[in-house]
């Protein structure tokens, strides 16, 4: 297929981590491939991508171009969970080296640079519409953007594709539209405001800690500023959404307090909430990312969980559109096993990380998280920290 005629093997919805990670594969593989990235939505602050991504961004062909420049290399971790002590994970003895507190724009944008010199097509600034099925195919409306596969100006196009990849994030707006049901475990928001840097804070660890409704993340940013972050369920008192309720309950705290006080406007609000999908494949469509199975924050894997659902969706559907005949594929079933056995293996470790903390059992934040525990306690070692 030609993409200059608008056909393509596959379109993918969505230009994060998981996006451009399948974009990757298939361009790499020989697909014709759009990956359109809308640009919409609250920008992406104070994300931690843990050592082990390099292993993954290497195996993508990517690491160089994505980690050469613009993060802020972060050493480890505190936290004061379970008690009012810190207690420190150093990345020293890490075989990977050290992790990086990201400029997600930058790391997206090199992440879109890198598929298109794989020689996918990117249209920026452009979100699927709406999707209509055809015999084997898709016509897809797309709205806004530039270059071939956008009109500018805010006007849309159609193209067609043999499949879709659905890496538009938590809302799965591809997947939803295909039938697949969104599964959400809890009612996680975050409040968040950027503080300016107290120029002799030359802390490149994040901090993690916890109170009776939920926990606090701070963690500096490559910007030169300092995140703080605030995670509690969006139907609890503790969410109320006001720059003074936030400083009072900042100010509450033994450590993150340390870092400064926020003044201005209310602070920022976005969504972090456990979800999956019911299925993540079906009749010409596969979801990847966060649009398949979104994390806690808490986990440190949502980045590092993007790409590689992303990567693998790319080989999965790569794989099925080499065959000669419709059915379920043994490819793409393999994709589904692989998501599913991650998403077991963060809830059993989501549980046992929050069963640590035990001195506000009787508070709901806490007690929703504790529900259906198992038996067996998590050792010391085992600690999580967020992202």
């Amino acid at each position: 297929m030609s993409p200059a005629a608008g056909t393509y093997d596959v379109v993918v919805a969505g230009g994060g981590p998981a996006g451009c990670a399948a974009a990757l594969a298939l361009a790499r593989s020989g697909r014709t491939v759009l990956l359109a990235d809308a640009g919409t939505g609250p920008p992406k602050v104070g994300e931690t991508l843990v050592p082990a991504a390099r292993v993954l961004l290497g195996d993508l062909g990517v690491a160089d171009r994505v980690l050469r420049t613009g993060h802020l290399p972060c050493y480890g971790s505190l936290s004061a969970w379970g008690s009012a002590e810190l207690h420190a994970v150093d990345f020293i003895n890490d075989p990977h080296g050290h992790g990086w507190h990201l400029d997600r724009h930058l790391f997206d944008r090199l992440l879109r640079d890198a598929a298109r010199a794989a020689g996918a097509e990117v249209a920026e600034g452009t979100a699927v519409r709406s999707a209509s099925r055809q015999h084997r195919g898709w016509t897809l409306a797309l709205r806004g953007g530039t270059g071939p596969a956008g009109t500018g100006a805010g006007g849309g196009r159609a193209v067609r594709c043999r499949w879709v990849i659905d890496a538009t994030g938590r809302a799965a707006a591809v997947a939803v539209r295909c039938g697949a049901r969104r599964h959400t475990g809890d009612r996680l928001t975050a409040l968040h405001v950027s503080l300016e840097a107290d120029p002799r804070d030359t802390d490149r660890r994040s901090l993690v800690e916890s109170d009776e409704d939920g926990w606090w993340y701070t963690a500096p940013q490559p910007s030169g500023r300092r995140l703080v972050a605030y995670f509690t369920d969006a139907d609890l008192p503790a969410a109320a959404f006001t720059a003074r309720h936030f400083l009072r309950r900042m100010s509450a705290t033994r450590h993150v307090s340390r870092y400064g006080r926020p003044h201005g406007p209310a602070p920022g609000r976005a969504a972090a909430h456990t979800a999956h999908l019911d299925r993540v494949y079906g009749d010409g469509w596969t979801a990847a990312g966060d649009a398949a199975a979104a994390f806690d924050p808490l986990s440190s894997q949502g980045v590092i969980t993007a790409l590689y659902t992303g990567m693998r969706a790319g080989v999965a559907v790569g794989a099925r559109l080499g065959r000669a005949h419709d059915g379920d594929d043994p490819a793409l079933a393999a994709y589904a096993r692989e998501v599913a056995a991650a998403r077991t293996a963060y809830l059993r470790g989501h549980r046992l990380v929050h069963a640590q903390e035990a001195r506000w059992t009787d508070r709901s934040f806490w007690a929703r998280r504790l529900a259906g525990l198992p038996d067996s306690p998590i050792r010391p070692q085992e600690r999580r920290s967020t992202s």
